[in-house]
């Protein structure tokens, strides 16, 4: 079944219990697959981007009376603030693991995945193609130890190696 055919018949599912439960009725159809997200949070990136404008501050100074010095220094500290309530996320379902990268939403199949490697402080899963993608609790926040459990069932559902170190 293709996937666009599944996005579809997903959507109309949403839609029908939608209905369903403005009229007080049960749902038929059962909601969209069960999924467990794992937030974090980015610390490093915004603190980058603080030090960054500072020194931008102490370098450029304030000898001319232009705005566009102000505006400059306001909208870093602007990204540096998005960057930091934007939360990073890892979302395991049932049949795919999704991620936030800095491009957007990535979206990767367990038939792509090579395998999945659990250490204290950072889960790694290997692509086929590509690069791995590392989810770290130094650099993102991330639960790790509950992340790992969560890939170990994932990987055992999908005949997946699963690695400890």
């Amino acid at each position: 079944m293709s996937r666009s055919w599944e996005r579809k018949v997903r959507s109309n599912m949403n839609n029908l219990n939608k209905q369903r439960k403005k009229q007080g009725l049960q749902s038929v159809v059962p909601s969209a697959e069960k999924s467990d997200t794992y937030k974090g949070r980015s610390f490093i990136g915004p603190i980058l981007l603080v030090l960054l404008t500072a020194m931008y501050a102490i370098v450029v100074g304030n000898d001319n009376e232009s705005n566009l010095y102000w505006v400059t220094i306001a909208l870093y500290l602007f990204l540096a603030l998005m960057l930091f309530v934007r939360r990073p996320y890892v979302k395991v379902a049932t049949d795919n693991v999704q991620t936030r990268k800095f491009s957007g939403h990535k979206t990767l199949q367990a038939a792509d995945i090579k395998s999945i490697t659990a250490s204290s402080g950072y889960v790694v899963i290997e692509r086929h193609r590509g690069g791995n993608w590392v989810f770290s609790q130094f650099v993102n926040r991330y639960p790790t130890d509950k992340l790992a459990e969560r890939l170990q069932a994932f990987a055992k559902q999908h005949q997946l190696p699963f690695n400890t170190k």
